[in-house]
């Protein structure tokens, strides 16, 4: 172990004080990230269930946690009766008139005709017996306009059947429309929000961290779960500035660490564009004002690496 330490360090010496060393390969130390995954709560609300275990694997889509779905559960509620609401209000304009409404306007009309009948035959009967000098001329006239009051009664309940079995105006049934299709987006949106309460996986990958158990409240966003996918590691270094300039994206380093298997490497994937200051591990004066960037490179062949663990990296010769 101790001469590990000290080979990692002179290393380190070497590749940061170019002076240093028997002249060969330069070698870049750095240590290991991780992109981990943090997933969160759409909602704020309290986690119900906790089915995330520390250091577990789990496949994409199973499910971490279950967020209170009270209120979700009784905004759908609310949604789908407002859109069977708006559904039988659309149904009843379409069609008109109620069938028993109907059947009322139909059989008055049926007793109009028969008293309209009645009447033509009253006045033809009055105006024989008139000709006749039985009646006078006023029952002629009594019975004509009984005669023609029946027939504008025949006539209005004509109408009224006519309206009662159209549908609603154009413009009604626009509304009606309108309004079912928002209850019915309503109701989507209630469904949604209220799937979001199961929250699950997006990676398949390792349980890194539960931030948060069972009854606790999270906000929105908030990570609850983090999770280490495989492959998720990146190696950063740092590159002198005079180095700089013969390295390009893609290229590949050999990688040595602790636990790593002989030709380990890795692919070289970002160069900053900035320089920064001596790197982080290194505090002394004089490597104060030495210019370094950073860059990050990804591990090949998946080796055991953990984060924060330091590594070399060198240029294969």
């Amino acid at each position: 172990m101790l001469d590990d330490i000290v080979g990692w360090f002179s290393a380190l010496l070497t590749a940061i004080l170019p002076g240093l060393g028997d002249g060969g390969a330069p070698v870049y130390n750095g240590y290991v990230e991780a992109d981990f995954v943090y997933v969160a709560a759409s909602v704020t609300g309290r986690i119900a269930t906790m089915a995330a275990v520390e250091g577990a694997e789990l496949g994409a889509d199973a499910v971490l946690f279950d967020m209170d779905a009270t209120k979700q559960e009784a905004s759908l509620r609310a949604a789908e009766a407002r859109t069977a609401q708006a559904e039988a209000n659309l149904r009843n304009l379409e069609t008109g008139g109620r069938e028993a409404e109907i059947d009322v306007i139909r059989a008055s009309l049926e007793e109009a005709q028969a008293k309209q009948a009645l009447a033509r035959s009253t006045l033809a009967r009055t105006q024989s017996l008139y000709e006749r000098e039985i009646v006078t001329q006023a029952r002629v006239d009594a019975d004509r306009a009984a005669l023609e009051s029946a027939n504008a009664h025949v006539a209005q309940l004509r109408a009224q059947l006519d309206v009662a079995e159209l549908p609603a105006r154009e413009e009604q049934l626009i509304a009606a429309r309108a309004t079912l299709t928002a209850a019915r987006a309503e109701a989507d949106l209630a469904r949604s929000q209220l799937a979001d309460m199961a929250v699950t996986a997006p990676v398949a990958g390792r349980v890194e961290k539960v931030y948060f158990v069972a009854g606790e409240v999270a906000a929105a966003g908030t990570p609850v779960v983090s999770i280490l996918p495989p492959g998720a590691f990146k190696v950063l270094f740092f590159l002198p500035e005079a180095d700089r300039a013969e390295f390009e994206i893609g290229d590949r380093l050999a990688l040595e660490c602790s636990g790593c298997p002989e030709g380990a490497s890795a692919i070289l994937t970002r160069m900053a564009s900035d320089p920064q200051h001596t790197p982080p591990m290194i505090y002394s004066r004089e490597e104060r004002a030495r210019l370094v960037f950073r860059a990050e490179a990804r591990p090949e062949g998946a080796p055991d690496l953990m984060p924060g663990q330091p590594v070399s990296l060198t240029r294969p010769q």
